[in-house]
């Protein structure tokens, strides 16, 4: 009778083991199937950038290009956008960044007189927005609305984490529609060759947009005057044109030096 009894608990002992070991399998199996997804950014950028096509298939891009006119003609700008080497090709000069080295190549006996170091990426950056705020570094944080002809639009302020790019100390604040997500506003301070934080924040408006390979980029951008950080009226307005955007890298050698240019210190 005890060896029956024996045999009982012990059958009893295997049986739940098993039982234990099956629940356990279940619980991990369950687990890994289970669709878990984070995000680097706060839901109000991801809001922006998802109505502009996707942070995610932006980081699919290798080459950016585009056209302006200018009063001395047609500037074409090309960027590699994982290095940020950078061509930007005019009538009158031509300045090349390969990720290391500046430099300015004059044309035809024309001098450049501009700040070769403050204009390099600057309409890159305008241009790319709101996809270049989603750079490593940045720190998001919301801010008050702007209200605009009884519009208002929530803002979501950007700054940087110290020595990140040329001006760490640029803030920016991308104004968007409450209802499409879309940018419609850019804020932003100038603070570079200036120690520390600006409060004087300029207006560019963004609401004339075009699909390029399945990304929404500003097709034109307008300046605005301002009082108080509060845009007032129209002032200028940057047309882009022959716009290309592709997942293919550039060839490198374009970014090189060319003959006779100017290294810019």
């Amino acid at each position: 009778m005890k060896k029956i009894a024996l045999l009982f608990l012990f059958t009893i002992l295997i049986t739940a083991c098993k039982n234990e070991s099956k629940t356990e399998s279940t619980i991990v199996e369950d687990f890994s199937k289970e669709d878990i997804t984070t995000s680097i950014y706060p839901e109000s950028i991801t809001k922006v950038f998802d109505a502009h096509g996707g942070i995610d298939n932006w980081n699919k891009m290798q080459t950016l290009s585009f056209t302006m006119e200018k009063p001395n003609g047609k500037e074409v700008t090309t960027t590699d956008l994982k290095t940020r080497a950078e061509l930007i090709d005019t009538p009158t000069y031509t300045m090349g960044y390969d990720g290391n080295q500046l430099w300015v190549n004059e044309k035809d006996g024309n001098e450049y007189k501009g700040n070769a170091r403050f204009y390099k990426g600057l309409m890159m950056y305008f241009y790319a927005m709101p996809f270049i705020v989603g750079d490593q570094g940045i720190i998001y944080e919301d801010t008050e609305p702007l209200t605009f002809e009884g519009k208002t639009y929530p803002g979501i302020l950007i700054s940087y984490e110290a020595g990140v790019g040329v001006s760490p100390d640029d803030q920016y604040v991308v104004y968007y529609d409450a209802e499409t997500a879309q940018m419609e506003w850019l804020s932003y301070t100038v603070t570079f060759g200036k120690d520390g934080k600006s409060k004087n924040f300029k207006y560019i408006r963004y609401n004339d947009w075009q699909t390029i390979n399945g990304l929404v980029l500003p097709k034109s951008i307008s300046w605005y005057t301002y009082e108080n950080n509060t845009p007032i009226e129209l002032r200028n307005t940057v047309e882009f044109l022959d716009v290309t955007l592709s997942e293919d890298a550039p060839k490198k050698d374009i970014f090189m030096m060319q003959e006779g240019a100017k290294l810019i210190e």
